[in-house]
């Protein structure tokens, strides 16, 4: 009996981290070694995202095409509907074999061209680890004011998923 109320109790506590629909997921900070913000190289923390629903791309440079359908209709979607919703792109740098300068690069003029989408680096797959994202791939998480998570994919988005995560950034706006 005691193995089995140990073991529960180490499941329970491995699976802490890891995003939960409804739940605002365990803070992280992106500094230093681990990442930082692709604008002035500061750091980011998780617990900035709430009092706005937010959608985040959580990306493999490797996979950055697996979206790119949902991310120009999400921008279609913002403009024609008016929408005040914010967008965060983190590069997982660790998932891919290109050099980090230049992801960096791209980045910061990523940066220049799109100003309302906050962009950050992680360079150490500290969301893959912390929050238990899907590695190697092309993920999108929306929160809502709360910072409670309300959506989560991994891979490329279907019509489907797109449809209802336009339908829930409209309903938790």
């Amino acid at each position: 009996m005691k193995i089995k109320t140990a073991a529960l109790a180490i499941l329970l506590t491995l699976n802490l981290s890891a995003l939960t629909l409804g739940e605002v997921p365990t803070p992280i900070v992106l500094d230093g070694e681990n990442g930082s913000l692709v604008e002035g190289n500061t750091a980011w923390d998780s617990t900035s995202v709430k009092e706005n629903v937010f959608v985040m791309f959580y990306v493999d440079p490797d996979k950055k095409d697996d979206n790119e359908h949902y991310a120009q209709a999400l921008k279609k979607f913002k403009t024609d509907k008016d929408l005040h919703f914010q967008r965060i792109a983190i590069i997982n740098l660790a998932a891919t074999w290109k050099p980090n300068f230049i992801i960096e690069k791209i980045l910061a003029s990523k940066q220049e061209e799109f100003p309302d989408t906050i962009y950050v680096k992680d360079k150490k797959s500290v969301l893959v680890n912390e929050w238990e994202l899907e590695d190697d791939a092309s993920n999108i998480i929306i929160f809502n004011k709360r910072g409670e998570m309300i959506f989560s994919k991994s891979g490329p988005m279907s019509e489907n998923d797109i449809e209802k995560s336009f339908k829930l950034i409209e309903e938790n706006l």
